[in-house]
């Protein structure tokens, strides 16, 4: 049989990223303008539940369904595929039914002595109703992706953000005169429906799946073998999640609470929240929609190739992947960095917000490393691993915020962020070579992406002061830019024809 090349795969999710965050974006900037800096921040709070909810009820299952289906696929054991993916769902939506009424029954108090914010228990009340339908989604996106079949995940994706932001759209005019808790609502509405129909796609196609490819062979492993398959993978991959949620809620929490100690009142303090974490952290995540997607990628890969014992193979994956994350981390950073200001004028029509983006550029090839390495040890097994350097990434960043974000402000958040990031990607870099042997080269993956950004950046910045400015002239040298970006990693040798076949040419796979 043949196979797709990680790239492929990638792709499909990468464009489905992009064009969801996209249309997120779209989202993000109507309620910015319907309902300000201090709306956004409101609705900021009430993410990170729904994203701890996430984790509790969807995110280890995802991983552990996609990792075990890629293991029985490529020892042509379908009829394990089929008792892993319905134990799964069981166990998930079992958990999801426990979340959603605990949610649903104690969302004013979670609101009062939690979110400190008693507009927030309508929308979280609403929320609840959507949990069950996210669990159920997230599983059976999880053995698409096992199966290498990253086509189904990526319309669900694009599914549910067009619902999500159709249902917005239709709502915002009646929910937002109301105020901003109905305005909160009318996006946790979207939220619902873009679950509930992406759920239901997701469903579809999977019986579609297994009628057209006849799985229909006899399990060769028991119930309990395949629960405590489950469990072993799924357990520490929830708890890494749930605590990474739990303390980047806390961290979330914090940060308008030591505004104001910095000196800021409750709505200026929200208001800065808003804009950092509504505004421009959602910018610089958006390149790597594409690392995401390579990550996801990434795990049923490195599984297989684990199963099999199969080293090179793991080896010319971490070296290609690592190369493409280093190229578009650094080429992201310089963008940011020569543009902030414009980019936040155009997307959001606020040139001031550029002083947050500007420092922010300069983190993105240590996040989205750290997105590239934990997709691969994922793969490798390494839940354990990274349920630790998760927690103790965490915790770098809420000290620091702790204790010198009232002297120092929003300063201290970025501080203790890049201290965090730079713990948990040398971390995983040391383990990651310690279980493969493989290691990016500094040189490649990192001085000649540093130099090429560095020079494209700095020539079209100068080029930029010496000009009339323009739109016509921001976007010729947006182009510009990464066309001497391109050209610099070339000339410098980073880009090889051969690191180009690795990357996006066609393997044969096993028999």
């Amino acid at each position: 049989m043949s196979k797709k090349s990680i790239i492929t795969g990638t792709l499909i999710l990468t464009t489905a990223n992009l064009i969801t965050k996209c249309m997120g974006f779209l989202n993000r900037v109507y309620l910015s303008n319907s309902i300000g800096a201090e709306g956004i921040g409101l609705y900021q709070l009430i993410l990170p539940i729904y994203g701890l909810a996430w984790s509790i009820t969807s995110a280890g299952f995802t991983t552990t369904i996609s990792s075990l289906t890629a293991q029985e696929h490529v020892r042509e054991q379908n009829g394990n595929i089929g008792r892993i993916v319905k134990q799964s769902v069981c166990l998930s939506l079992s958990i999801s039914f426990l979340i959603s009424l605990l949610l649903f029954f104690f969302a004013e108090e979670i609101s009062v002595s939690i979110l400190k914010d008693i507009r927030t228990t309508r929308p979280l009340q609403l929320l609840a109703f959507s949990i069950p339908f996210m669990a159920a989604g997230s599983c059976f996106r999880g053995f698409f992706l096992g199966m290498q079949e990253t086509l189904v995940p990526a319309m669900s994706q694009v599914l549910e953000q067009t619902v999500r932001i159709v249902t917005v759209y239709l709502l915002a005019d009646i929910f937002v005169p109301l105020g901003l808790t109905y305005a909160c609502m009318a996006a946790v509405a979207g939220i619902l429906f873009g679950e509930l129909l992406s759920c239901c796609f997701t469903v579809w196609n999977y019986i579609h799946y297994k009628k057209k490819h006849k799985f229909i062979r006899r399990p060769t492993l028991s119930s309990m073998s395949v629960l405590s398959m489950i469990l072993t993978m799924a357990v520490p991959l929830s708890a890494s999640r749930i605590s990474s949620s739990i303390l980047s809620t806390a961290e979330n929490l914090l940060i308008p609470r030591q505004l104001q100690l910095h000196g800021q009142n409750t709505a200026q303090a929200l208001a800065t929240y808003g804009e950092l974490t509504g505004m421009a952290m959602p910018l610089i995540m958006l390149p790597s929609a594409c690392l995401m997607a390579a990550s996801v990628s990434l795990i049923p890969e490195i599984s297989e190739a684990s199963a099999v014992k199969q080293n090179t193979r793991i080896n010319r994956t971490v070296s290609a992947t690592f190369l493409f994350t280093s190229i578009i981390g650094f080429g992201a950073a310089a963008l940011f960095a020569v543009f902030p200001k414009e980019i936040c004028y155009i997307v959001y029509n606020r040139t001031a917000l550029g002083q947050v983006l500007f420092p922010l550029a300069f983190l993105c090839p240590l996040l989205y490393a750290q997105t590239t390495l934990h997709g691969l040890l994922n793969g490798l097994g390494e839940q354990f691993f990274l349920f630790w350097n998760n927690i103790l990434s965490s915790f770098i960043s809420i000290i620091i915020i702790w204790f010198a974000m009232p002297v120092y402000g929003i300063a201290a958040f970025l501080a203790g962020w890049f201290s965090s990031l730079l713990f948990s990607v040398f971390t995983a870099l040391y383990l990651l070579w310690k279980r493969t042997g493989a290691f990016p080269s500094i040189y490649n993956c990192f001085l000649k992406p540093l130099i090429a950004s560095s020079a494209a950046g700095l020539l079209i910045k100068y080029f930029v002061r010496i000009s009339e400015p323009s739109k016509l002239l921001f976007l010729g040298s947006l182009a510009g830019m990464g066309f001497l970006y391109l050209l610099f990693l070339f000339v410098l040798g980073c880009l090889s024809s051969n690191d180009m076949k690795l990357l996006f040419g066609h393997k044969k796979s096993r028999s």
